[in-house]
């Protein structure tokens, strides 16, 4: 078995890639070790909090001991299906703020600042307003992956965006145009009532191609012979072969076994290669570092009027709004209830939002367990830049064994700080009249818990990760010794292998990952094909004029 290019991992940057390779041309073989998405869990937008729990399609794993958190052991999806991680997320669309990308190209990734990724978030979107506003000169109008908003019936979505303006902060119509920062519309991965991933987006399309297949399998090495990136080691029915590739090897296979991949082919740290009887090929300090994500609480509030979607968690509701989506994709079964958001700046001296808010008519944990006090609400919020930096590595040698995965959350002291703030700023935010009508207590943290003290042990007790891990192959200069890719993504030392996933990252982007992680897809594909980059656009976004001296 041989193609152009071998692609490991169906996820969202693979497809994308699968997509646009064989659209020019080029063969490729796509290895995926998780198997099909038919079936309602994981088209239905409002059942996902199943796909998620479920062993066969996610690899189930966990993070080590976190020290910080009351030594917890946090679950970090990732998806072990078609379509990846897009298979099994919250669906929620957010591109990064434009200054993400700039940090990025100013710490070393040429060609990655805002206005060269705009033509590409441009390229693979298209854009449905549902005639909730913004400006469609920012947005794309054909591409794969449809971006809709959802209905916003509940009038709970209303409330929270005329809160947030009580408050003080800007409002925005589009979050993922000119304005991140404000309260909004949230904008998901969902078209005519289906889960819109990245499989139903590229990989489905893809495969209608003689040059495109999938081949399910476990990757365990990329075999490289004189420096160069020859094929994949793949362990499939209980056999290992070798799929070659003619022109290159690209892992897309997540934050998490990417890294692991390239150790387990002898790229990463010497040292550790060493201690696992792994030969070097490239030594790479950087190849499972640097590892990101954001982590959130969830600030639930009891609601004084049957306004919820409590009112459907019953066993006989929930077999209605499931048969009802079986056969018409409407209701609310069709949207992942996920319908307004927010992106504000935690003080005053902070260029762009620190802090986002995911808002959800109904109070429940992703794991679908639903407030014990019945008819609720809740924002997920959390800090966006954390400074605290953890890592992934081996186990083993053994290709089936889960890497060690160390988030080391809320390791600097500064994170503590912007915590705080997030929960105290979230408090005054419900507080506002406009959630007088709905509020009957706060339910966690909880009114009485007001010190820094009490705010830290709730946070100890209660943060989960939002399942944004990022960063473990960090894309710089070839010359940066903790780079791992240059900004073509190629691996440096070892040609014809690329990694291109939301593993080269060099900081955590604004936001969910999803979007991100799809442009890297259709930037790599370029480099991969030798085209230009896309010529960049340098539409300016809009940044608080008082962000200097005003926290709104």
């Amino acid at each position: 078995m041989e193609a152009d290019f071998i692609i490991v991992g169906a996820g969202s940057a693979g497809c994308a890639m699968a997509y646009r390779l064989s659209e020019a041309g080029a063969s490729v073989i796509v290895i995926e070790h998780g198997g099909t998405d038919a079936g309602p869990f994981i088209q239905m937008p409002a059942a996902l909090s199943y796909p998620m729990n479920m062993s066969r399609y996610d690899w189930g794993y966990m993070s080590e001991e976190e020290p910080h958190l009351g030594n917890r052991k946090l679950v970090c999806p990732r998806g072990k299906v078609i379509g990846g991680s897009s298979s099994i997320n919250g669906m929620v669309y957010v591109r990064g703020h434009a200054h993400d990308f700039d940090h990025w190209r100013d710490q070393g990734a040429d060609g990655w600042g805002y206005a060269d990724v705009l033509p590409y978030y441009k390229r693979m979107e298209t854009w449905h307003d549902g005639g909730h506003g913004g400006n469609p000169d920012w947005r794309g109008k054909d591409g794969p992956l449809h971006v809709t908003r959802g209905p916003r019936n509940n009038p709970l979505h209303a409330a929270f965006v005329e809160a947030g303006r009580q408050a003080g902060y800007q409002v925005t119509d589009d979050y993922n145009g000119e304005q991140q920062e404000g309260f909004g519309p949230m904008e998901q991965t969902v078209y005519k009532g289906r889960r819109w991933s990245a499989a139903n987006a590229y990989l489905k399309p893809a495969l209608q191609r003689d040059n495109c297949t999938v081949v399910r399998g476990l990757a365990c090495k990329v075999v490289i012979e004189n420096q160069r990136a020859t094929g994949v080691e793949v362990k499939r029915g209980g056999k290992t072969e070798v799929i070659r590739a003619r022109r290159e090897v690209v892992l897309a296979a997540s934050s998490l076994n990417s890294p692991k991949l390239l150790m387990l082919s002898g790229v990463g740290p010497a040292a550790h290669l060493a201690e696992h009887g792994i030969d070097v090929v490239a030594d790479r300090p950087g190849v499972g570092a640097n590892l990101q994500d954001h982590l959130e609480v969830y600030f639930q509030m009891a609601a004084s009027q049957p306004v919820t979607l409590y009112k459907y968690w019953n066993l006989i509701c929930k077999g209605l709004l499931g048969a009802q989506w079986l056969f018409t994709k409407t209701g609310l079964g069709a949207s992942n209830q996920f319908e307004s958001a927010a992106f504000i700046r935690s003080r005053a001296g902070i260029d762009y939002p620190d802090i986002q808010y995911h808002f959800l008519p109904l109070a429940v944990r992703y794991d679908g367990k639903a407030a014990a006090e019945g008819h609720g609400f809740q924002a997920h919020v959390g800090p966006m830049r954390s400074e605290s930096r953890g890592n992934v590595t081996l186990r083993s040698n053994d290709p089936n064994d889960a890497p060690v995965i160390r988030f080391n959350y809320m390791s600097e002291e500064s994170d503590w700080v912007d915590f705080r703030q997030a929960l105290r700023l979230t408090r005054e935010i419900f507080g506002q009249d406009a959630f007088k009508p709905y509020v009957k207590h706060e339910i966690q943290p909880g009114k009485d818990l007001v010190t820094d003290d009490e705010l830290d042990s709730f946070i100890r007790e209660h943060a989960e990760s939002a399942y944004h891990p990022c960063g473990t192959c960090r894309m710089g200069r070839a010359d940066d010794p903790l780079a791992v890719v240059d900004s073509e993504a190629r691996v440096i030392g070892v040609v014809g292998l690329r990694v291109a996933d939301s593993s080269i990252f060099p900081r955590i982007t604004n936001g969910n990952l999803n979007g991100p992680s799809i442009m890297v897809g259709e930037k790599v594909s370029d480099s991969l094909l030798g085209r230009p980059p896309l010529a960049s656009d340098n539409a300016q976004p809009w940044i608080n004029p008082n962000w200097q001296t005003a926290q709104r």
